[in-house]
């Protein structure tokens, strides 16, 4: 479901979120996104929209959402939101 680079990602980044690591490879990782149904959003637009249903984004600015520990850029412009 999740692209080798969303995968690689969470993979090397996940102790933004967590105090330890909730995945030790490639194949852990990827079947921890699946079971916390992360989502890939296409753009910043997608990030703020998902997040404005989910989450209490009041009075953030589009800078602090984005760079919540629950978002994770990807390096090809996507975003991944992984809520732990």
């Amino acid at each position: 479901m999740y692209d080798k680079l969303v995968v690689e990602t969470f993979l090397d980044k996940q102790l933004q979120l967590f105090p330890e690591k909730v995945a030790e490879n490639y194949d852990e990782a990827a079947e921890f996104l699946e079971d916390v149904c992360a989502v890939v959003c296409k753009n910043k637009k997608e990030v703020m929209a998902y997040l404005e249903d989910g989450m209490d984004t009041t009075g953030m600015s589009e800078n602090e959402i984005l760079s919540a520990e629950e978002v994770f850029p990807l390096s090809d412009g996507r975003y991944l939101v992984v809520e732990g």
